[in-house]
């Protein structure tokens, strides 16, 4: 087994991905130097660099990358990236180069390792484990695919006997982990760049349950085909861990959980929807099993605030919403959308969408679609390329042509902000998993003061 640990230089190609700060910031948090590029300045990279890290954003070597020597410099990168001049100076200068999947993978071989995957719902899981870990004072540390509300940050630290994993199945990351306890959430199609079909990424979770050596050990939401023995989880219908008696008491979300014959009653809840009832059973069950007693489970369901960019709303004086979100896949702009239209079917809405990804576009244009048609407008901005470059034909306004909305344009992202101002609306959403968070600051700024 390698050891990641040794080195003095971590360079970080991609820094801003959500995957690799969190690498980033435990490689600094235990006084190591680290810098790294990205090629769009976020939130998340000005965090970064508040926080003490040096990012290049200019596919040029400066003198923090010519100063970095193989002996002493690990090189970390994700396969999103490709044809970089700086990953190829590194190649050349006979670094030592890993995909942030492998490092992950060996800093949490000899812990106690949590993984959560799923196409949906891994992040809210992965994050909420954490925080009832933290709640009991157990000894982990948390790698997170979000930015916790609770801590404002992906990485949480506490200790190393356990780590909490998001297990990603982007390019099959997540079979470079060991899992000794794992989730599957949800194994919808997506990545079809990868992997080609909705019966191959399932197989390729199958595979990932199969990293799982004690069937009592994997979690899986009752009616997935995992393939193997697992420990069921569900909400409203019996399984070997669930929640019912689901009910609103004075503005207040309460649950009562189920393990085996045994019940425990009202916690307390503050995240919408049926889904994040899902989220929160298995987290409760697998933290229980790690040694948190009831009492404090109760006490970190109580006190989890979710994630930044998990439907983050706000309430002003003048009584609109604003409520911002990553949904970046039909399915997740399903329940973002029908949460809002559940709760408030009179009011306004008005959808500020970013694609995300060409190939992702393509795959569920139709999808995405019908589920941008159920606003009252839509500004739909340019696609986010990420990793990827054009695709003929693959455009916003192919997209929007097939959206049924009445009002409905497209926008740069530059402009958004501008034509926002201009809009009538009762509640304001604001979706999408690339750079579309750069808006959200403005956006509270102009909307005035929030309700006490």
């Amino acid at each position: 087994m390698a050891d990641v640990n040794t080195y003095e230089n971590y360079y970080f190609i991609g820094i801003g991905g959500i995957g690799m700060s969190t690498l980033a910031r435990y490689f600094h948090s235990v006084g190591k130097k680290v810098a790294g590029y990205d090629k769009t300045h976020t939130k998340l990279t000005n965090a970064l660099q508040t926080e003490g890290i040096t990012i290049n954003f200019d596919d040029v070597l400066t003198d923090v990358e010519e100063n970095l020597t193989p002996e002493n410099t690990l090189i970390v990168f994700t396969p999103a990236i490709k044809n970089l001049k700086i990953l190829d100076y590194f190649t050349e200068k006979g670094f030592t180069i890993m995909k942030r999947a492998k490092v992950l993978g060996i800093l949490t071989e000899t812990t106690e390792c949590v993984a959560v995957a799923g196409t949906h719902g891994k992040t809210t899981t992965s994050t909420l484990i954490a925080h009832l870990c933290k709640v009991a004072n157990l000894p982990f540390s948390g790698f997170l695919g979000g930015i916790a509300e609770n801590y404002g940050s992906n990485f949480i630290f506490n200790g190393t006997d356990i780590s909490v994993v998001e297990a990603d199945e982007y390019d099959r990351s997540f079979m470079n982990l060991r899992p000794k306890w794992a989730v599957v959430t949800s194994m919808d199609a997506d990545h079809l760049d990868i992997y080609g079909d909705k019966n191959t990424i399932e197989e390729s979770f199958r595979d990932f349950a199969g990293l799982v050596p004690d069937d009592q050990q994997l979690f899986v939401r009752k009616g997935l085909d995992i393939g193997r023995e697992a420990v069921s989880y569900a909400v409203n219908e019996e399984a070997d861990y669930y929640s019912d008696h689901i009910r609103m008491e004075g503005g207040t979300l309460r649950f009562d959980f189920h393990a085996g014959d045994e019940t425990i009653e009202d916690f307390e809840w503050h995240l919408p929807g049926i889904h994040n009832v899902e989220n929160a059973t298995v987290a409760i069950a697998i933290v229980h099993q790690l040694g948190a007693s009831y009492e404090d489970l109760k006490k970190g369901i109580k006190s989890f605030k979710g994630i930044k960019r998990r439907y983050t709303k706000h309430f002003f004086e003048n009584g609109k919403i604003y409520i911002d979100d990553y949904a970046h896949h039909p399915t997740e702009l399903n329940a973002v959308i029908g949460s809002i239209k559940t709760f408030y079917p009179d009011k306004k809405l008005l959808i500020v969408f970013q694609p995300h990804l060409f190939t992702r576009t393509r795959d569920f244009v139709d999808g995405f679609a019908e589920s941008l048609s159920k606003g009252e407008e839509l500004i739909l901005l340019d696609i986010y390329p990420a990793r990827e470059l054009p695709i003929e034909g693959v455009t916003s306004d192919w997209l929007l042509g097939k959206v049924k909305s009445e009002k409905k344009e497209i926008s740069s992202l530059q402009d958004a902000f501008k034509k926002i101002k201009n809009k009538e609306f009762d509640i304001l959403l604001t979706v999408g998993a690339g750079n579309i968070d750069t808006l959200y600051d403005p956006i509270m700024e102009w909307m005035g003061k929030e309700k006490e």
